[in-house]
């Protein structure tokens, strides 16, 4: 179908779908730029992700077991890096811009605390009062203005379409305070309910493909589910019977990999068929086009209803399970009493923290940029208190 197919002959030639992001056709950085002579703007700013500071950090950032706790729990930086994988993967078939998906990927968790949610629940706590704390607009912060390695600007200058992709979610209140310091840039989509580029669409349903289906390997790795009981969510138990009929000598580990499989591949078809269905109604014609369209890139209704299923089963039996509470309890103890100490002593902080004018978020910027190790370390040496291990 011509909707699938650039209109210009050389696009056509790659495939690219006449609706996706094209790097000469972005709209800008916001500080400009000579374009790199032998990488598109898309590749360059995957690049500079992959070499900023906040980047190398994900490895020692919580998923869901915090990082002391076995070395082959995913952190945020397997969790970012597989749901890369699973973005590039369908953006090729659908025709999309690749490494825009992978640029988005790569940038999506970069805001995220110490302790996973945890450590974000515990930092918007302690800033109520001063405007809160999101991880999604976390991660703006950190490639508009944290990062500082080019002399020329703070942060990574990124492309607006990466910028857009990277913040998924935003609160009416933040999207207002985009608006005004950058009037029609990415924060105008949250107030006129507008949809953002067919690859950020495809990072946001890549990071809930890839999160269920690894918590679900990790759950069961951890000790923590057991098969009785996962085995209670259609999406995985369709998949557990038809590895033991197709398989039925295999045991151990590979019978949990092999369901994981065919669960993410199962998903990642079900994607690509309703979008393409949902392309060939709507027939956007151009990246902006798109913008004024329903979400495109979807689950089927009855994918999406499983999927939702076993979300809501790993919030009950994993992410709620005593033992994961329990330390994610003592992990936001640790944030709040960081948090305590470098607001009331503001030059325990590094200079470039201690010397801002905005106290309160330069603390929420430095606690956030922390690995749980660093967090751990800091808070015995501050307080004097091993609320949990630091490895």
């Amino acid at each position: 179908m011509a909707v699938f197919l650039a209109a210009c002959p050389a696009d056509a030639q790659q495939g690219y779908c006449t609706a996706a992001s094209h790097p000469a056709q972005s709209r800008g950085r916001r500080f400009a730029e000579p374009d790199a002579p032998t990488r598109g703007a898309f590749q360059r700013d995957r690049d500079r992700i992959i070499h900023s500071s906040a980047f190398r950090r994900l490895v020692y950032k919580t998923q869901v077991f915090l990082n002391h706790e076995g070395d082959l729990f995913r952190t945020r930086l397997t969790h970012t890096l597989e749901v890369a994988q699973l973005g590039r993967s369908i953006a090729r078939v659908l025709g999309l811009d690749e490494d825009l998906v992978e640029a988005i990927a790569l940038a999506h968790d970069l805001g995220h605390t110490p302790f996973g949610h945890a450590g974000q629940d515990a930092l918007n706590e302690c800033m109520r009062d001063w405007g809160g704390f999101e991880h999604n607009m976390q991660s703006l912060r950190v490639v508009d203005m944290l990062e500082q390695r080019y002399p020329a600007f703070d942060g990574l200058n990124l492309c607006f379409e990466t910028r857009e992709g990277i913040l998924k979610h935003c609160s009416q209140r933040n999207a207002q305070w985009l608006e005004q310091h950058q009037p029609g840039g990415i924060g105008q989509r949250f107030l006129q309910g507008t949809q953002p580029s067919l690859e950020a669409q495809l990072c946001n349903l890549a990071d809930e493909i890839a999160y269920n289906a690894h918590d679900v390997d990790d759950g069961l790795r951890s000790g923590l589910l057991q098969w009785e009981e996962v085995l209670s969510v259609p999406l995985v138990a369709r998949h557990y019977q038809s590895v033991q009929r197709d398989w039925p000598q295999l045991t151990g580990r590979r019978v949990l990999y092999e369901t994981i499989r065919l669960m993410l591949s199962e998903q990642v078809y079900d994607v690509i068929a309703e979008t393409r269905k949902r392309l060939a109604q709507h027939r956007p014609d151009s990246a902006d086009a798109v913008r004024q369209c329903p979400p495109l890139v979807a689950f089927s209704a009855e994918m999406h209803a499983q999927s939702q299923q076993l979300k809501h089963f790993l919030m009950q039996a994993l992410y709620r399970h005593p033992q994961v509470m329990g330390q994610m309890q003592q992990a936001q103890q640790v944030v709040r009493d960081l948090f305590a100490h470098y607001h009331a002593q503001p030059q325990a902080m590094k200079a470039e923290f201690a010397n801002r004018a905005d106290t309160h978020r330069a603390v929420a910027d430095y606690i956030a940029g922390m690995t749980d190790r660093f967090a751990l370390r800091e808070h015995f040496a501050l307080t004097g208190q091993e609320v949990l291990p630091a490895p």
